[in-house]
């Protein structure tokens, strides 16, 4: 599958990015480690390493979505940015949509919790993605990201047979 690599949607539409947040007992390293285990909460089928600064990764879950990221940004047990480089979603007319968006994590420790917001700079309402894809990272940031700090096991999206 290829990917596209123009960008064609808005970016930095503040108070209009897709957010959203919660909050774990456990402490910032704990967050920080389980989001950049990205096997072990979104996808197991990701190419490439999700955990040092700079390093670009793709994520497959053929025929619907594949999408490559870099690391732009990882502050230790504060922050994770990802830049989206190249986007395929089939479910979609301009396949360009999350081209140029940043995925961010911010981790805030208010003691005894530890605040966790994700948000993906330009996806917006006027994505006709926005619907599916808001409800899928809510699912898997609250559902298994969270589970994966809280629990040490998250819930990906299992690897076809024989991928």
């Amino acid at each position: 599958m290829e990917l596209n690599v123009d960008h064609a949607g808005p970016i930095g539409t503040a108070g209009k990015d897709f957010s959203i947040s919660f909050n774990v007992d456990q402490p910032p390293e704990t967050v920080y480690a389980a989001i950049n285990n990205v096997r072990g909460w979104w996808h197991e089928t990701i190419d490439g390493r999700t955990d040092r600064l700079g390093e670009e990764w793709i994520f497959h879950n053929e025929p619907i979505h594949v999408s490559s990221f870099r690391i732009v940004e990882m502050v230790p047990n504060q922050r994770v940015r990802w830049l989206v480089l190249g986007t395929d979603l089939s479910f979609v007319r301009d396949k360009t949509e999350w081209i140029g968006n940043e995925v961010v994590f911010d981790i805030v420790r208010k003691d005894p919790k530890t605040d966790v917001t994700f948000t993906q700079i330009g996806l917006v309402p006027e994505y006709e993605c926005h619907d599916i894809c808001s409800g899928a990272w809510t699912g898997y940031v609250k559902g298994s990201l969270r589970a994966l700090i809280i629990t040490g096991t998250g819930a990906p999206t299992r690897a076809a047979v024989g991928a």
